[in-house]
């Protein structure tokens, strides 16, 4: 429907994790337009190999971690496609309360993008101004077409800088690497993987592939 636009998640409950359009309650679920944007207003991904540990408050927010991976807002220049990896210059991080949640949003631009190497987050609003101010709005409406609350922030709404954001970055980095190897509870997460030694969800690159092929 040209009101909504398709939400692509990573599928965490399946085997290596596909990207896949997500389902709630059944049905497939779309991002509402919130006016005066169509849909979402960066490119919107995910940082791999990091996970918002449910189990854990974080004492920033006081609430748990999401259960997915740190999600990220590429501010750059091109429209990407999904599922394309691209390296980022992280700039801050928004720290969203979403349903007693914590869900940081981390704010990224493309390593490649013309504009990455003299641009920091106290930058972004004299090179694009009104961005930061509508992604803050964006993420406190998004979920109110759904008949849901609007979003709650920490800090004030106010992005965090660089060096606030990789710490972030860091602990959940740490969160993901005791689910690969069995130190925290996953719950339903598929955690089967080809790269990381000594993981107990270790397979060989034969039973993913098939696992891809079916």
């Amino acid at each position: 429907p040209s009101f909504f636009s398709r939400s692509a998640e990573i599928a965490t409950e399946e085997p290596l994790n596909p990207i896949k359009q997500d389902i709630k309650k059944g049905k497939l679920r779309y991002v509402a337009n919130i006016f005066p944007h169509k849909g979402y207003i960066w490119n919107y991904g995910a940082l791999p190999q990091t996970w918002e540990d449910p189990n854990h408050t974080d004492n920033n927010t006081g609430c748990c971690g999401d259960n997915d991976p740190i999600d990220v807002c590429e501010i750059g220049s091109k429209v990407r496609s999904s599922g394309e990896i691209v390296q980022v210059k992280v700039l801050g991080v928004l720290a969203l309360v979403d349903e007693r949640e914590t869900d940081w949003k981390i704010i990224a631009i493309g390593a490649d993008d013309p504009e990455a190497q003299k641009i920091h987050i106290d930058d972004v609003k004299k090179h694009k101004p009104g961005y930061l101010e509508a992604t803050v709005d964006w993420f406190r409406l998004y979920k109110v077409p759904d008949g849901k609350p609007e979003n709650q922030f920490a800090f004030n709404g106010e992005f965090k800088d660089k060096d606030f954001a990789v710490e972030i970055i860091k602990s959940t980095h740490e969160y993901w690497k005791a689910l690969l190897h069995k130190k925290a509870d996953g719950g339903t997460i598929k955690c089967t993987n080809v790269l990381v030694n000594g993981s107990p969800f270790c397979c060989s690159e034969e039973v993913a592939r098939s696992i891809v092929q079916s």
